[in-house]
């Protein structure tokens, strides 16, 4: 059933600027006399869109009680309509559980009250979209389904007996007790997930590898409520069938205000926590690092579905704002960077955390870094794979207009499955956003370029000669102008070839590299994709590259004028012995 008068339609988009979804839904009677399902989506008006986000939600009225199909029509109405009536101060889970629980008492009132009401009851199962994050409410035993990344995860629990005779029977839904029990789940939203919301008649007679194999085809989401339950029905269901579908097309980003208020106001854990500590119902595994200005933990159990890492601030420096703001940096770039070659982070599955850290996917692998050092090192085609990689990593970033600022071996992760993650964004310069103080310019200074160490805060000429010093040292283990000593002023003179730490390594991949790290940024690429584009070739044809012969007066100016003195001396004394 639809319900157009609550602004439910059966496909829209909403304006880039904000939470942007596709959606369509169906229900159909099925072989019952009469359908006791009801459904609806609400848009809401822009503001509410933008304060309480979307709600999608479907009842089914229990088969055999009196008013189940009334009872699903008015838990679907009184809900929307009550949630956007709530204060937005409330948070989406506190507004839901005050709707719904109204819903619930007047039923539960009708039912001992109203013939034609007796013992009406249905389920619920609701899904609301609210900035970054879906929560999902429930009871009964309609389901919530989410397909993200190729794989489904049903996000409820039947509230059904668990004796296979009496599996139909349900112990918990609207109506059924004074105070109604409502589950909630909380998941920070990805780009191009897929929701379900069906009632038993399709979930009943399809199992998970169908519904999931019908999602994955990715038709528009009308058609893929039709196909939902068209299939459902064609296998035998003998009940209602209804569906939901809605597709995430864009996600709005975070605002650097709001990350600036939020983090701002979070408290730093002093001591910081230990393994086995919980955090925000979080339980601390191992630690897996811990350096002056943070503690990483593996997390013991999964976050929205993933391994993850949390990383902590120390409380020794991260009091001083500068360190504060390298979580908020870190957070922005993840709301507004997504490429399969960038770490990513996992917003808390709290609506508020209780501390400052942030929440990353556990990427299995090992650093660049560790890498090289161990045998064998690095041959052409891998390394340069690895470089193209990393190249793309870097200009995604530079599209959306930010720096890295701090590539190293040490912040690329080379995972199992070939993929590479650039990681530790909290350095990254952001356009038109504060930058650090002066005294505190990111990045380490054996990969800082020239002109970083004149007190310029870095571009995108910048992180390519930190990414040509980082493909230099993954090849050869050493640094074109040597290691930088942290608090020195070197000098960046003469760059050593890589030819003399990999002879093996062609002419062309030598001259590409002394290109990306040239000291005067004016002899550098014009930007990382002709860096990346000169790699791609480099492997792909394998010519050979004409290598300008650099003059011995550049090469090595003393033997130029040791050699021109004794020209000079056999010059004159040739002239004194011909007189």
């Amino acid at each position: 059933m639809r319900i157009d008068d609550v602004n439910a339609l059966s496909s829209s988009q909403l304006p880039s600027s904000q939470l942007r979804v596709q959606f369509g839904f169906l229900s159909e009677t099925g072989k019952r006399p009469r359908n006791e399902d009801y459904l609806g989506v609400c848009l809401g008006t822009p503001g509410q869109r933008a304060r309480q986000g979307i709600v999608a939600a479907l009842a089914d009225g229990v088969a055999g009680a009196k008013g189940g199909r009334v009872a699903a029509e008015l838990t679907i109405r009184s809900f929307i309509e009550g949630y956007y009536a709530q204060p937005e101060t409330l948070g989406v889970q506190r507004a839901a559980a005050a709707a719904i629980e109204a819903v619930n008492r007047w039923i539960v009132a009708q039912g001992r009250s109203d013939p034609e009401m007796e013992n009406a009851s249905c389920t619920f199962a609701a899904l609301v979209l609210a900035g970054r994050k879906a929560h999902v409410l429930h009871v009964g035993d309609s389901r919530v389904y989410r397909l993200s990344e190729g794989r489904l995860t049903r996000l409820t629990e039947d509230h059904t007996l668990r004796n296979p005779n009496l599996s139909h029977v349900l112990y918990r839904a609207i109506g059924i007790e004074e105070a109604v029990r409502l589950d909630h789940l909380a998941l920070t939203l990805r780009p191009h997930d897929r929701f379900l919301i069906c009632s038993d008649g399709v979930h009943g007679a399809l199992d998970d590898g169908a519904i999931r194999d019908l999602l994955l085809r990715r038709s528009a989401p009308e058609e893929a409520a039709r196909e939902l339950v068209e299939a459902a029905l064609g296998a035998g269901s003998a009940d209602n069938s209804s569906a939901i579908v809605l597709d995430v097309v864009g996600l709005p980003a975070i605002a650097q205000e709001e990350l600036e208020v939020t983090m701002a106001s979070l408290p730093i854990q002093d001591p910081p926590p230990s393994s086995g500590d919980r955090v925000d119902g979080l339980t601390l595994g191992p630690l897996l690092s811990e350096g002056r200005y943070s503690r990483l933990f593996r997390l013991a159990e999964p976050v929205d579905g993933r391994a993850a890492v949390i990383k902590f601030p120390q409380p020794a420096v991260a009091a001083d704002a500068t360190y504060r703001m390298a979580f908020i940096r870190e957070a922005w770039v993840a709301a507004r960077v997504h490429s399969p070659w960038v770490g990513e982070l996992i917003e808390p599955p709290v609506e508020r955390p209780s501390c400052l850290y942030s929440l990353m996917p556990y990427y299995e692998g090992e650093t660049l870094e560790q890498r090289l050092r161990r045998k064998p090192r690095l041959p052409l085609q891998e390394g340069v794979e690895i470089a193209i990689k990393l190249s793309r990593a870097v200009s995604a970033l530079h599209r959306a207009g930010i720096i890295h600022r701090d590539i190293k071996p040490d912040n690329v992760i080379l995972q199992r499955d070939g993929g590479l993650k650039l990681i530790d964004l909290g350095v990254v310069r952001l356009p038109q956003v504060e930058d650090f103080p002066v005294a505190d310019i990111p990045g380490t200074p054996s990969f800082m370029a020239p002109e970083l160490f004149r007190g310029e805060g870095g571009d995108e000429l910048t992180d390519l000669y930190a990414l040509g010093v980082t493909v230099y040292r993954a090849f050869s283990g050493a640094y074109p102008y040597g290691e930088v000593e942290p608090f020195s002023r070197p000098r960046f003179t003469k760059a050593a070839p890589l030819s003399r730490h990999r002879p093996d390594l062609p002419a062309w991949l030598d001259l590409l590299l002394a290109r990306a790290t040239a000291a005067d940024p004016k002899d550098r690429f014009g930007d990382v994709i002709e860096f990346a584009l000169e790699l791609e070739n480099g492997l792909a044809r394998g010519r050979p590259v004409i290598v300008r012969r650099v003059p011995l007066y550049d090469r090595d100016p003393v033997r130029f004028w040791q050699i021109l003195c004794l020209l000079l001396l056999l010059a004159l004394i040739a002239a004194l012995l011909g007189d």
